[in-house]
């Protein structure tokens, strides 16, 4: 999926054409309205644009955009202003997302607004799935024709988690982060996957809070097989007893 990517400052669009680029997105970025508006080599399936270019406003840049063409467009901006959003929108905008952001946030409105356009929902490189539940193993059928049902239940919809049909207390970095690493049971997430998509790709803090809280979700499931480490890559999800290698 191509990206338009309209946004003037450096130290933002680096690491968002990054982290997109990790998902599998192709990323053109252009830092004016002027730029954005110009006929581009290659047709754009979706436009990110902010609203504080150095050259014109842009809520012109939206109006110009969808004068000419049905393109999704979201909107990225510091403005956190209702009359902003509102005048976006009305202006043929398709989504509104404050900065500051996270690529798994921007993903997720990615594919909702391509939903919504009509165009087939777009699954990013490393599975990221938003399916309102999530359980693992995953259901198979029973030699009875029933369904036999992993023990462990995530919903997205309610942001609960039961394991053996218990529910399982977390926080809620906690639940985005076991969340995330269910999108694809058994593949090996990279650490810095993780931290750009459920922290932030701007996240400075120590690297040792992801440490942290997989030491905390594996206490809190009760099994450290749960989350199995990768050595010198990262961690995966895996059901107790399936894996090959230690925790970690």
């Amino acid at each position: 999926m191509r990206l338009l990517l309209i946004e003037d400052d450096d130290r933002i669009a680096g690491p968002l054409t990054e982290g997109l680029g990790r998902y599998g997105f192709t990323v053109d970025h252009v830092r004016t309205g002027a730029a954005g508006l110009a006929e581009p080599a290659a047709a754009p399936d979706l436009v990110l644009l902010d609203l504080g270019l150095p050259d014109m406003d842009g809520l012109d840049v939206c109006r110009g955009l969808r004068a000419r063409s049905a393109v999704p467009i979201i909107m990225i901006t510091a403005r956190g202003e209702e009359a902003d959003r509102i005048v976006g929108l009305e202006l043929g905008a398709d989504d509104y997302l404050a900065k500051p952001f996270g690529v798994r946030e921007l993903i997720a409105r990615i594919r909702a607004v391509t939903r919504r356009a009509g165009a087939p929902a777009y699954a990013p490189t490393g599975a990221l799935v938003l399916e309102a539940e999530v359980r693992v193993p995953p259901a198979r059928q029973s030699f009875s024709g029933g369904q036999a049902l992993g023990p462990l239940a995530i919903s997205r919809r309610t942001r609960e988690v039961h394991l053996e049909g218990h529910e399982v207390a977390l926080t809620p970095r906690e639940f985005d982060l076991l969340a995330f690493l269910a999108d694809d049971p058994g593949t090996v997430f990279s650490r810095q996957q993780i931290m750009d998509s459920v922290w932030d790709p701007h996240f400075f803090g120590p690297t040792k809070t992801l440490d942290a809280h997989v030491a905390a979700l594996r206490r809190k499931l009760g099994d450290p097989g749960w989350i199995t480490t990768a050595r010198g890559v990262g961690f995966r999800l895996t059901v107790p007893g399936d894996h090959t290698e230690g925790a970690g």
